[in-house]
């Protein structure tokens, strides 16, 4: 029980801190995890997807951190970053909507929100309890509807990542799962209707622990939805997979040496996908409590159309200083919208002052004040 509570603690601790394009994923792309990149690429983000910004309204009842949970063609979700138990419902132009608070004991209520996935189509969230291990299924307008137990089998604890599948079912990952992580659930009852196998050796973790204690880096996804189709990411696996359709699985990424020879293991991670690049970074799993250091990181990415690995910094062109955005901040969204991120309104303001800004950038921050809700900043593919 004390490992399942530091496990729990460890894991909402980081996470506060945090019929595809054939083409885009047909290329098979080996990487050398024990590699450096001492030369940097400039990029402008606009010049390789598309952004929109959405100020989220502000008034008396909705003042919130921005933390975005699910974005779809008509409502976005938004909590805040403690455990509070608030929802903010807005519409897609940020126009304040509703908000909803079920956080209690009952059997129809939730005792944390680790995420929400929303499922538009049928007017539905689903709500991650990890504490009571069970998914919580409300219309958007709070009003209950039923509940999914997680999956309890084979080492499993709880779901951190899931993913609206399609209509009927959920796509979810087990991290503690030691066979199979991931799985499609049942919307209506939770059960498992597809395993997904990784094949691997040995289980690995991202995290060290000492005593009653753990620590991780931070968050991840491994599941990352990308133009119709969905990358796989187990650590313990050499391959990050592309889950098809067919519920086939296609390598798409390999890395070298083999995650399973290395003590201690330098893990891949993916950040963010398009056309031309993908941006990883590789952490090693390694910690001292003692001086509360570790898991040092190598930030790269590889170009598609070079076909090169080299070290990089991404550049907001919305701002006219060189005004830095960090991959590791990013979150998946939907097959459209690759990722979000929340920029802060008193540093909007702060950057209008003096004349930093352009384009409907600089239209929003002319609105805000330095105690406005966050504006959203949407990644999206280009067209």
């Amino acid at each position: 029980m004390k490992k399942l509570t530091a496990l729990l603690t460890m894991l909402l601790f980081v996470l506060v801190g945090c019929g595809g394009d054939k083409q885009s994923t047909d290329e098979l792309v080996t990487v050398d995890v024990t590699k450096s990149y001492s030369q940097k690429k400039e990029l402008i983000l606009q010049d390789f997807m598309d952004v929109e910004y959405i100020a989220l309204e502000t008034n008396d009842d909705f003042i919130n951190q921005g933390y975005v949970q699910a974005i779809g063609e008509e409502i976005i979700l938004v909590k805040n970053r403690n455990s509070d138990g608030n929802i903010f419902v807005y519409d897609r132009t940020g126009k304040a909507l509703r908000k909803i608070n079920r956080k209690g004991q009952g059997g129809e209520e939730y005792t944390n929100i680790l995420g929400i996935t929303l499922d538009e189509n049928n007017n539905e969230m689903f709500i991650n309890d990890i504490f009571a291990r069970k998914i919580l299924v409300y219309d958007l307008y709070g009003n209950f509807k039923r509940s999914l137990k997680h999956k309890e089998d084979a080492g499993s604890i709880f779901y951190i990542d899931i993913f609206n599948y399609d209509k009927d079912h959920l796509i979810c990952y087990d991290p503690y799962n030691e066979e199979i992580a991931f799985v499609l659930i049942s919307k209506q009852d939770g059960s498992v209707v597809q395993e997904i196998k990784i094949p691997f050796e040995e289980k690995k973790f991202l995290h060290q622990t000492s005593g009653d204690h753990t620590m991780s880096p931070g968050p991840y996804r491994s599941i990352i939805p990308f133009k119709g189709n969905w990358m796989l990411l187990e650590l313990s696996s050499d391959t990050v997979y592309t889950f098809l359709p067919d519920y086939s699985l296609r390598p798409f990424l390999v890395r070298t040496p083999s995650v399973q020879s290395m003590k201690p293991e330098v893990m891949l991670i993916l950040r963010l996908l398009s056309d031309r690049y993908i941006f990883m970074e590789t952490i090693k799993n390694e910690y001292d409590f003692n001086t509360e250091s570790g898991f040092p990181k190598t930030f790269f990415m590889y170009d598609r159309q070079e076909k090169a690995f080299s070290g990089y910094t991404v550049y907001n062109g919305d701002f006219s200083t060189k005004k830095e955005i960090y991959m590791n901040w990013f979150r998946p969204v939907n097959h459209e919208i690759e990722s979000w991120q929340a920029l802060e309104s008193h540093e909007l303001v702060k950057a209008y002052e003096k004349d930093q800004l352009k384009g409907k950038l600089k239209e929003i921050a002319a609105t805000l004040d330095e105690d406005s809700n966050s504006v959203i900043m949407l990644i999206k593919h280009k067209k």
